[in-house]
């Protein structure tokens, strides 16, 4: 740790000669602090790539201070109150990863300064304290505990994630348990891992031996991450350290990396649909993506994936269309996809909770009902078609409007009613022993009628109700959509045919 000092006492040194009482070379508009430069005086180094990101950041710019100064609707930090000694510099190093040092299991002593690798929403709302509590109620700050502790989820989990060994002396094919490492690289890495310190190494770096945390589940940036200071959620999965672009997490390439499909195939049908295309030819050279508020005809033209659901849209004459939300289920009636029906939203964002009056982990019944007292009411689910339909009406009519949303909530009937023929004849073969399943208390996806029956509702019916949600033609047919759906209901009755005829035989 001396020897690392030295070299780093050694830098400063350099730096001081080189540019004198001069700001210092990485600063780009606001000052930052002496910790903060410190810290720069050898990541730039040994980590050009991510101290590049941060120099273009507008926390490299501005200060809170300054932040606080703008007028209401163009304000980006949503607390009042920011401590005096953060509020007079730049957002750098030091600024995120030395806040609330006793509370970050994670914390640990770095040439001199208690410092954290894991930056977390508990962390970003000393300025932005309104997102941070949003995000809490959003599903996807539960997205870990929801997978995970959902037994029925885990049998799907283990029935994908599990190593297939083929015996072929006795035929036999088995699934052997996976490992955290196979999780964290699949379902886990959208949904989150659990962060936590295993231990301390010591490390050879370029300026001596340093003193490191073991982590176990990192790295992860998944939106339903459990921090070391018990937090949940990474600010940094939608606006990517160390830049946080606002102008990233507009853009729905952003949103892509969990929402392509095939079972949320919400990327691919927007670049399919209208609005997309007029994203592709004219957004990227024409859209003001850094604007707040972001002003529909201005600024934009057609909607992105932020426009629907997060960001603060306004008129030019400042009237407010969309609030600003990280909340992700604000403006949504309907939860679409994951599950085997569409249901109204979930009312808390910890579906871990919910059971239907049989027992099971679902927000419905295996016949679509829903476990009332967990969803949200009809007139919630009104508010928040009103909500949705107000962006709707920023460039189309009334007239249009309505018959989108009513073709859109027979996509949704209708999905529904082909999963519900599904699942009755899943629940035939069950009842009858023609597989394991619920009867044998056994994995319910383990079996390949099973995944057909998977299929149906967990990718199928939601390219149907996607494609129509978002304008997103062929997804909603050819690709994925009623085609595959009608023509896997019948292979799933000629296999129930089959094997009925076979075990009578």
């Amino acid at each position: 740790m001396k020897r690392a000092r030295i070299v780093a006492a050694s830098v400063v040194g350099t730096f001081l000669i080189l540019w004198g009482a001069s700001a210092p070379p990485w600063a780009a508009g606001a000052e930052t602090s002496a910790e903060t430069d410190e810290c720069l005086e050898c990541h730039l180094q040994l980590n050009p790539g991510m101290a590049g990101a941060w120099q273009k950041s507008r926390h490299a710019r501005t200060s809170p201070a300054e932040a606080l100064e703008k007028p209401a609707l163009q304000r980006r930090v949503s607390s009042e109150n920011i401590p005096e000694s953060l509020a007079g510099s730049a957002v750098g190093c030091a600024e995120c990863h030395t806040l609330n040092a006793d509370k970050h299991g994670d914390s640990f002593e770095h040439n001199g300064y208690t410092v954290h690798t894991v930056v977390t929403p508990e962390d970003c709302a000393t300025c932005h304290s309104v997102e941070a509590d949003q995000y809490k109620q959003n599903l996807m700050s539960h997205a870990h505990g929801n997978l995970v502790n959902n037994a029925l989820y885990q049998q799907l989990v283990d029935s994908v994630n599990g190593d297939y060994v083929f015996d072929e002396s006795s035929g036999a094919l088995t699934v052997e348990a996976h490992d955290a490492s196979t999780d964290a690289d699949s379902c886990l890495f959208c949904h989150g891992t659990v962060v936590e310190v295993k231990g301390v190494e010591t490390r050879d770096t370029d300026f001596g031996e340093l003193d490191f945390p073991v982590l176990s589940g990192w790295p992860n940036r998944g939106v339903g991450r459990v921090n070391p200071d018990g937090s949940k959620g990474s600010c940094g999965a939608c606006h990517t350290r160390h830049r946080f672009s606002i102008e990233m997490a507009r853009k729905p390439h952003t949103c892509s990396e969990c929402h392509k499909g095939p079972d949320v195939p919400s990327y691919k049908v927007y670049q399919a649909s209208k609005h997309g295309n007029i994203y592709a030819s004219t957004g990227k050279k024409e859209w003001d993506f850094q604007a707040v508020p972001w002003v529909v005809g201005k600024d934009f033209t057609a909607p992105t994936c932020a426009v629907c659901h997060v960001s603060l849209v306004a008129t030019e004459d400042g009237t407010v269309v969309s609030q600003r939300t990280h909340r992700m289920n604000d403006r949504l009636p309907w939860r679409l996809f994951g599950l085997v029906y569409a249901h109204p939203h979930p009312e808390s964002p910890d579906t871990s909770v919910i059971k239907t009056p049989s027992g099971l982990p679902l927000p419905t019944e295996l016949d679509g009902t829903p476990a009332k007292e967990f969803v949200i009411t009809a007139e919630e689910q009104g508010k928040r078609r009103e909500a949705m339909q107000r962006a709707c009406l920023q460039c189309h009519g009334s007239s249009w409007v309505d018959g989108h949303w009513s073709r859109f909530e027979r996509a949704i009937e209708a999905s529904n009613q082909a999963t519900l023929t599904a699942s009755r004849m899943m629940l035939s073969i069950w009842n009858r022993g023609l597989a394991s399943g619920v009867a044998r208390k056994d994995n319910i996806f383990n079996e390949s009628i099973e995944r057909k029956w998977a299929d149906v509702w967990l990718i199928y019916a939601n390219h149907v109700r996607l494609s129509s949600a978002m304008c997103g033609a062929d997804y909603g047919v050819f690709d994925r959509g009623r085609y595959y759906l009608t023509r896997t209901l019948q292979e799933m009755k000629d296999w129930l045919d089959a094997r009925g005829k076979a075990k009578a035989d």
